[in-house]
């Protein structure tokens, strides 16, 4: 059974504070479990089809609490008594956690793809945004060094280090342009689109970096868009990969992963569609 953690809990209602919406259908968000409480009183709670069907009927109180309902279960209270209390409670995986209570980006997929064959406790993310990465392998017991040259998104991502009060996190402003330099080595060395906002001259000597910081035996990780004939690049990119170029880079490295798929960026076309680009993707281990 998978690990549940609470990411928010509401205020406690009465009959009167109840929010409407939860009086009508409706259902939990993908990824999401709710558990709700009754404190005083009784609920009249009704489960329901898609299309609004009575599927159950309950009656909860504090000596028959609700079960806790699985993501996307349709749902309503029906009614309550005058002298009811209950409180409602969101619940994630451990993994989903920071993308839920902070509103984060998930995970970047070849992160959670990467994490099985991760060795060691120290790792480096060149490009950390607000830290969607450097929390989940926070989360796993990782020292993580994150890097980024927007202070905001490192402003955010301090103060969620500092609300959930992590040890293991290390922010610093850095403009890779500027100072590609890595000092130490690194069990897990990760640059996750964020090669195709850099200036080409800046990816060699990055790359070059990313390697040298790398311990024998850890790996390097890297998703760049590409420039392809079916998929050319966008053009406010100020870099991106040819066909077999990041791969030419990790010659004499163990290659675990290496592709060039087609995949989607975050910001959409002008009829609201993800936009569609190929990228490069490596996963790379340092041969001792």
């Amino acid at each position: 059974m998978q690990t549940l953690v609470c990411y928010k809990q509401l205020p406690i209602w009465t009959q009167d504070t109840i929010p409407p919406g939860f009086l009508r259908q409706h259902n939990t968000k993908a990824g999401t479990w709710a558990q709700l409480k009754v404190l005083k009183g009784e609920l009249h709670f009704a489960l329901l089809d898609e299309a609004g069907t009575l599927l159950s009927e309950h009656l909860f109180s504090p000596e028959q609490q609700p079960p806790m309902l699985e993501p996307q279960v349709w749902h309503k209270i029906v009614s309550a008594s005058a002298d009811v209390e209950c409180q409602l409670s969101f619940y994630c995986t451990a993994n989903d956690y920071f993308a839920k209570k902070y509103k984060l980006t998930p995970t970047h997929s070849e992160i959670l793809a990467a994490q099985p064959s991760l060795q060691g406790n120290t790792a480096l993310d060149v490009g950390c945004g607000s830290g969607r990465n450097a929390l989940f392998l926070s989360q796993h017991g990782f020292q993580v060094d994150a890097w980024d040259v927007n202070a905001q998104s490192l402003e955010r991502l301090n103060e969620i280090i500092q609300q959930e009060q992590i040890q293991n996190i290390h922010t610093a402003l850095r403009d890779l342009n500027i100072n590609p330099q890595i000092q130490g080595q690194y069990d897990f060395v990760y640059c996750t689109v964020v090669m195709m906002f850099l200036q080409p001259d800046t990816i060699p000597t990055l790359i070059r970096q990313m390697q040298r910081g790398t311990k024998a035996g850890g790996l390097n990780l890297i998703v760049c868009a590409m420039d392809s004939e079916d998929y050319p690049v966008q053009p406010d990119f100020p870099f991106s990969f040819k066909a077999g170029e990041l791969k030419a880079y990790y010659e004499g490295w163990n290659l675990l992963k290496y592709n060039e798929n087609i995949g989607e960026l975050h910001r959409v076309d002008e009829q609201g569609k993800r936009i569609q680009q190929r990228f490069a993707t490596l996963l790379a281990q340092k041969i001792a």
